[in-house]
């Protein structure tokens, strides 16, 4: 049976007594400075193996059995072998724009929230700026005032407004007003965008009105528009259809939405690598970001000082310049 074990760190002048040892893959060692996570989330630091003792000099405070201890997501779900304290996770984050893990239960969960910034209210996921890039067809686009954002509008190969992490397209939302929804819902193509908003490792569509507004449609059965509701949740569970009663209220979900999807995509690119053969959604499958305009990157030039013309083609070296510093961003 697999089993977590903490032992005493055998280096008198850390500041964190003890070693944490989690059965993932070959081993994950970190430097903590509790047993559990009783009274409030323990930062862990991330070890190398090769600071766990031998057996000769392993000096165990504890060893755990476990009945499961899986990788989901961003964080790691321990669940010991024991009637109290069975629940716990180690949780892959950012905090204060530096890479944290944090090991947290149930009872210290809403204590301790590394994401969460408070009083402000900024989006959990989102540190600095947030970038969302808006689809250039997008009519009367949200414009995220009174919010850290920065649009920029560009063709988007789905849904109406995304992020983008590294090269990739992460996540994308679809909005609809009540007869855009009913519209394409009759002629089906709504059918075909969630279709391929699922491609997309997050996706949503947020509807600016109540879920009771199709009940009050006349030209059309409203419990035909309810089945074809029902069937495309049924068919893509993993991109949930959001009725937000509002456009300021879609606006602001589509905002928190995003935000937290850039935050998990990040998240999920600093557990690919600190956990051996760990694997990240944010693959080479998920399509990539639309490429940006003649004029965002002239502008993105132009506020790092470097010289471009006012008008006509950008050097190639001026792409390339903008194309590793979003990559690197």
């Amino acid at each position: 049976m697999a089993e977590l074990v903490i032992a005493r760190n055998p280096n008198p002048g850390s500041s964190l007594g003890y070693l944490l040892w989690v059965p993932v893959g070959e081993g994950l060692v970190f430097r903590t400075s509790g047993t559990w996570p009783r009274t409030k989330a323990l930062y862990c630091h991330p070890a190398e193996r090769s600071e766990w003792p031998d057996d000769a000099d392993l000096d165990v405070v504890e060893r755990t059995p476990l009945l499961s201890c899986a990788r989901n997501g961003a964080a790691i779900d321990v669940v010991a072998d024991r009637r109290v304290e069975r629940r716990s996770q180690i949780v892959f984050t950012r905090a204060r724009g530096r890479e944290m893990v944090f090991w947290q239960s149930p009872r210290t969960r809403k204590q301790a929230r590394p994401q969460v910034r408070t009083p402000t209210a900024r989006a959990a996921g989102a540190e600095g700026e947030l970038e969302i890039v808006v689809d250039s067809h997008e009519r009367y686009a949200y414009r995220f005032a009174g919010q850290q954002v920065r649009t920029v509008s560009r063709a988007l190969p789905v849904g109406d407004y995304g992020v983008v992490v590294g090269e990739r397209l992460v996540a994308a939302v679809e909005r609809k007003s009540l007869p855009d929804l009913v519209g394409s819902l009759i002629d089906s193509t709504l059918r075909h965008a969630v279709g391929e908003l699922a491609t997309l490792p997050r996706a949503a569509v947020v509807v600016e009105d109540r879920y009771s507004g199709i009940f009050a449609q006349e030209r059309v059965r409203p419990a035909k528009l309810a089945d074809s509701l029902a069937e495309l949740q049924v068919r893509h569970p993993g991109v949930p259809l959001v009725f937000a009663e509002t456009r300021p209220l879609a606006e602001e979900w589509t905002y928190r939405f995003l935000a937290a999807a850039s935050g998990w995509a990040q998240d999920e690119a600093v557990m690919a690598e600190r956990v051996p053969g760990a694997t990240s959604e944010v693959g080479q499958d998920v399509p990539t970001a639309p490429e940006a305009t003649t004029a965002e990157v002239r502008a993105w030039a132009r506020a790092g000082g470097l010289d471009v013309p006012d008008r006509g083609r950008l050097r190639p070296e001026i792409w390339a310049a903008f194309r590793e510093a979003r990559a690197g961003g």
